[in-house]
């Protein structure tokens, strides 16, 4: 994978796109998005493949690779870039064996033990948090930026912060070590999507 990839990092969460989803993914990736997860805890399998084949589509035709989140069986079905597994999901060396050496896989982490032991499973990337908190994952427990940065010097893989991340405390991450940001709200709930991504895109530039 490229690590510029990881620069400005969508997750999406249908919930809050109020059934835009697509309109706002494609407005998203015209103006900075430059890697989509789509994330989809609720969809039985069909629906989730039917939803990922329609993101794939807009990805695909902006050249951004498209991760499925959780689900290594999707991932395959609807020949995704690659999946990102959360500490509780799939476990990456499995995954590895599944998907092949051509697929990306990212992981979840908050701590050095588990950043290193993903990285040694096969992990390209690492998604470590939630640095500034979050309100889409209840369960995700705020870290500190010195934890943030420790993680990053430490694997050789790139790191990409993810939580509460926004316009207005993006800047806190320079210097951090980190290859780019994953965003949720401040552009799935944005106003207006196109004008959120150019800025969050300008300012992820600067760290």
């Amino acid at each position: 994978m490229d690590k510029k990839d990881l620069l400005l990092y969508l997750v999406t969460d249908s919930g809050m796109a109020n059934g835009k989803l697509e309109e706002i993914v494609k407005l998203a990736v015209e103006n900075g998005v430059t890697m989509v997860q789509l994330r989809e805890k609720e969809l039985s399998f069909n629906a989730f493949c039917d939803k990922a084949l329609k993101v794939k589509a807009i990805c695909d035709k902006y050249n951004i690779p498209l991760i499925i989140n959780d689900n290594v069986d999707v991932c395959l079905a609807v020949n995704a870039s690659g999946v990102h597994l959360g500490s509780s999901d799939c476990d990456i060396s499995i995954a590895r064996q599944k998907l092949g050496n051509n697929k990306i896989i990212g992981g979840s982490c908050r701590d050095i033990h588990r950043a290193i032991l993903a990285e040694k499973a096969g992990a390209d990337y690492l998604g470590v948090g939630a640095v500034f908190g979050t309100s889409t994952k209840l369960d995700a427990k705020p870290i500190t930026l010195q934890t943030l940065s420790t993680i990053a010097s430490s694997v050789s893989i790139p790191v990409v912060a993810i939580g509460g991340i926004n316009a207005e405390n993006i800047l806190q991450l320079k210097d951090s070590g980190i290859a780019g940001v994953a965003v949720v709200s401040a552009i799935i709930k944005a106003e207006n999507v196109a004008i959120a991504t150019k800025d969050i895109l300008s300012l992820v530039k600067n760290i």
